[in-house]
């Protein structure tokens, strides 16, 4: 889903070949497209194979320190809130988050006493962090016009990622959070803003009918809700002492790696369009 790239190429700063990540980033957002621009509702899918995929890479960095998540009702319990926030509605992801809650703490049981409150605090998190966010791109696929609302949030996050990613490597000079990640910089911050605000104020009216400082308003709790996802991943590697989730997506490492800026932004794109931009009956 996160189609932004932060690899520099082979002789730049973090060793990744940039051409590789250019390709796949491409590869992504042609699937984006393909699934919102036909039959919307096949987005879910493609988002609920980023979350497994995700969750799986969760899963194994967790064992790493002997945390062990439930992911079966994990997965089960999340498939059912996305699908039922996309076809019933908030009562049925809601009535889903709290039978998954209880199947976390039924389905640790047999494993003893031993770290249950640790295991089931992590199966808790990664529920949260994962399918519930994920509930709020449903939420925006649902309504008429729910592809294009998909479409701009999209287009808003990977906005941050890239226009972050050239100006930190163009201009970067002054650390922005060196302890949590070393290589953010406040020059591509600022990148991610700019590029951000823009795409709000163009994307916004093009694509949902709004005004452009809708889109802009928009732009500023993208880049604001996309640059705290992605430091809280850095945290939790940090904390996990590992670089990457995985190495499933050449040039990017792992999926939740990708996907981490859109977790975080999907209930926030939810709610500023929900709040500023009519929903229309179809594309302007």
């Amino acid at each position: 889903m996160g189609l932004g790239i932060r690899s520099p190429g082979v002789s730049g700063r973090t060793g990744r070949n940039l051409t590789v990540a250019v390709a796949v980033g491409l590869s992504l957002g042609g699937l984006v497209l393909a699934t919102l621009l036909t039959v919307k509702a096949t987005f879910l899918a493609l988002a609920g194979a980023a979350e497994g995929l995700a969750l799986w890479e969760l899963d194994r960095a967790l064992r790493s320190r002997q945390i062990r998540l439930p992911v079966i009702p994990i997965v089960i319990g999340g498939a059912a809130m996305i699908a039922g926030e996309y076809w019933a509605g908030d009562h049925a992801t809601l009535a889903a988050l709290v039978i998954t809650v209880i199947a976390i703490l039924a389905w640790r049981l047999p494993g003893g006493a031993g770290g249950y409150v640790r295991d089931v605090t992590a199966g808790a998190f990664a529920l949260a962090y994962l399918p519930l966010m994920a509930v709020f791109i449903a939420a925006m696929l649902a309504p008429p016009d729910g592809a294009y609302r998909v479409l701009v949030f999209v287009i808003l996050t990977v906005c941050s990622d890239v226009g972050g990613y050239f100006a930190g490597i163009s201009f970067g000079r002054h650390p922005m959070a060196p302890v949590i990640s070393p290589k953010k910089t406040w020059e591509g911050l600022a990148g991610s803003v700019i590029a951000c605000l823009a795409a709000g104020g163009i994307g916004v009216p093009y694509l949902l009918g709004g005004r452009p400082w809708q889109g802009i308003i928009a732009g500023a709790a993208a880049v604001a809700a996309a640059t705290l996802g992605d430091l809280a991943e850095s945290m939790i590697k940090r904390d996990l002492k590992i670089k990457d989730m995985s190495s499933v997506l050449p040039g990017h490492g792992g999926i939740l790696d990708r996907i981490d800026s859109l977790l975080v932004t999907a209930p926030v794109m939810w709610l500023v369009l929900a709040s500023l931009v009519p929903v229309r009956l179809c594309r302007p």
